[in-house]
């Protein structure tokens, strides 16, 4: 079993930086990839960014450029850090690892609130 505790959120200023972190406890394996997803109020949860254990990234569109995601395998942590960051980046951000074997295992954090306003 996988648990995972994302943190870092908070109110901050248009054009403004916060650092998310996700802390992954039990069995992790180098197959695991981790990301970030986030909802908004009213609308479906999408993805962000991921990071396979290799470094391997993928950014959606809107935040490539802004958004930087890392990844600390020997202390089971991914992060992600992000600048510049707009009024509709506002939403609840939650950590993911996804293991695909013979299927696919999704695990999520509890989310935390990034709100972005003057």
């Amino acid at each position: 079993q996988v648990h995972l505790v994302d943190s870092g959120g908070g109110l901050v200023q248009p054009g403004g930086s916060l650092r998310l972190s996700c802390a992954a406890s039990g069995t992790i394996f180098s197959i695991d990839v981790m990301g970030w997803y986030r909802q908004a109020s009213g609308k479906q949860r999408e993805l962000v960014a991921t990071i396979t254990s290799g470094g391997s990234t993928f950014y959606v569109d809107s935040v490539k450029g802004r958004f930087t995601i890392s990844r600390d395998n020997a202390k089971n942590t991914a992060y992600l850090q992000m600048n510049s960051l707009k009024p509709e980046d506002t939403a609840v951000y939650y950590c993911n690892l996804r293991r695909t074997v013979s299927r696919t295992l999704d695990y999520w954090g509890q989310g935390t609130q990034v709100t972005v306003s003057s």
